[in-house]
């Protein structure tokens, strides 16, 4: 009976639970809000992109390596 007293009374891990539950919350607020700006961030992104002369359905790295062989001299 002493040591069930004891196991309840004992607090260590509770500050790493709640520390976790924390990073879980914060988490899941980012993940909201970046599902909630996506959207608007892909416009964004879009619109500098085509301004900046690229093609904006092509990823940043789609042609990077494209040129990579070619002969400078010709």
């Amino acid at each position: 009976m002493k040591l069930f007293h004891q196991i309840i009374k004992d607090e260590s891990g509770a500050t790493a639970i709640e520390y976790g539950l924390i990073a879980a919350l914060i988490a899941v607020a980012c993940i909201g809000a970046l599902t909630t700006l996506s959207g608007s961030l892909q416009g964004t992104f879009t619109t500098v992109g085509t301004k900046l002369g690229g093609d904006a359905g092509a990823g940043a790295g789609a042609d990077a390596g494209a040129d990579a062989g070619a002969d400078p001299a010709a």
